[in-house]
């Protein structure tokens, strides 16, 4: 018997965003350096992939200029923020301009700018990149782990920043 194709309805991109909204995550920053300058983004869209070995993944979108940057580094810091760190996220979260203008930051183990106050830090070498529609996949693998504070993270909910409630 010969398979039925079935052609999946249309999405509404708008629908798409607010479904998705639902669900919470935390807050990364990306950094890298490039020929010694700093260089890195925001990114929420951030996961644990694989114990052995050991990989996480993060989704630039395609439109990025900082991602780029940070591949031909291949090395990277991914500093979980900590939920007072929400100018921060914002102001690197920014095309444009010097996104590292007044944030404090030192060397990670690697190399990378590891932000002051984050929760923790992950470093990371790139380890590949697969095609992910209007983003890009990357695969870091681990080189690196340090908790750094016992804050809460910084959380991002339905197209804002939230805190953990405590009971």
């Amino acid at each position: 018997m010969e398979p039925v194709l079935v052609q999946a309805p249309a999405i509404d991109a708008t629908a798409f965003k607010t479904v998705l909204g639902r669900f919470a995550s935390g807050v990364t920053v990306i950094t890298a350096l490039d020929g010694g300058e700093p260089v890195g983004f925001a990114c929420q869209s951030f996961a644990s992939l694989s114990i052995e070995p050991p990989l996480v993944s993060f989704f630039p979108a395609r439109t990025s200029s900082t991602w780029p940057r940070i591949r031909a580094a291949g090395k990277f810091c991914v500093n979980i923020l900590a939920d007072h760190q929400t100018e921060i996220c914002r102001q690197l979260g920014r095309p444009g301009a010097d996104k590292f203008s007044g944030v404090e930051w030192t060397p990670s183990a690697n190399g990378s700018p590891l932000l002051a106050g984050a929760v923790a830090s992950i470093d990371c070498e790139l380890h590949d990149e697969v095609d992910g529609g209007d983003h890009t996949i990357v695969i870091g693998r681990v080189t690196g782990l340090n908790e750094h504070s016992e804050a809460n993270p910084l959380l991002f909910y339905r197209a804002a920043f939230g805190r953990l409630a405590h009971q």
